[in-house]
């Protein structure tokens, strides 16, 4: 979709409440923002463990808080739990990229109050790259804490077991796709009608969106919604989703760093 100076629409398939900053940076550069959700972030029907885990952080000689959003559900437990009032002193934290660094900001947990460690290479910024920066041998002394949502990759626990470093995995969320309402299906089909940038920050969003774009093709009038969907310029800021991407049909493909900031650079060399 294209505004009226013709500039392709930027779509943004980020949960709803983690995307209204970025679409609104978007806006300001004067590219049409289209906020069209593949994932939504939802609580734990039972939050017990992970209160538990939160009640006992100084136990921990490492917090990995594997995603933003693990870091929101987190800090939201602990405001309402009233467990304290800043970050235990000497329990490092572990994050993957820029995007896990601005939620702590935003909840007071910066480089000036707590160690947070995260990857060095800015273009890979997963389990393994954060393994790289440990100290796995002075974590053999203590223990580590990994929360995470109700389903993910195993590398970052079975890598530190398999150091023998005592390891507690707590879910803070839970993921789930949005229902493909008829509005969903009218948006999508109005969307595959040209050329947009697509901004996916999960693999597990873009298998939803080819998902949709596969029962929309079931539907006679929308027979080539795949095609056109595997032909939309994808901007993703991880390897690993751009490798999912190629492997479900996409060709047209931007790798950028983890982080809103590079995501922006992304979608200004393409004015």
């Amino acid at each position: 979709m294209r505004n009226e100076a013709g500039v392709k629409a930027v779509v943004v398939t980020r949960p709803a409440a983690q995307a209204h900053a970025l679409v609104q940076r978007i806006s300001a550069m004067g590219r049409k923002a289209e906020l069209f959700p593949l994932l939504e972030i939802l609580p734990l029907a039972d939050s017990a463990q992970l209160d538990a885990a939160l009640g006992s952080l100084d136990n921990y000689a490492l917090v990995a808080f594997v995603s933003p959003n693990a870091i929101d559900a987190s800090f939201a437990r602990i405001r309402h739990l009233g467990h304290f009032s800043h970050w235990p002193a000497g329990v490092s934290i572990g994050v993957m990229g820029a995007g896990s660094r601005a939620a702590l900001a935003a909840h007071g947990v910066t480089d000036a109050n707590t160690r947070i460690l995260s990857p060095v290479d800015v273009e890979r910024t997963d389990s393994e790259t954060l393994l790289a920066v440990l100290d796995l041998q002075a974590l053999k002394t203590g223990r580590v804490l990994i929360v995470r949502g109700e389903t993910g990759r195993e590398l970052l626990a079975d890598a530190l077991k398999a150091q023998d470093i005592a390891v507690t995995q707590v879910a803070a969320y839970r993921r789930e796709a949005p229902a493909f309402t008829a509005e969903r299906r009218q948006q999508l089909s109005s969307m595959l009608k040209q050329e947009n940038d697509w901004i996916v920050t999960s693999s597990e969003a873009l298998r939803t969106l080819l998902a949709w774009a596969e029962e929309l093709a079931a539907e006679s009038d929308t027979a080539d919604a795949v095609a056109k969907m595997q032909q939309q310029h994808l901007i993703v800021p991880h390897i690993r989703i751009a490798e999912t991407a190629r492997s479900l049909g996409f060709q047209s493909i931007t790798l950028t760093a983890s982080g809103d900031e590079n995501l922006l650079v992304a979608l200004q060399s393409r004015l």
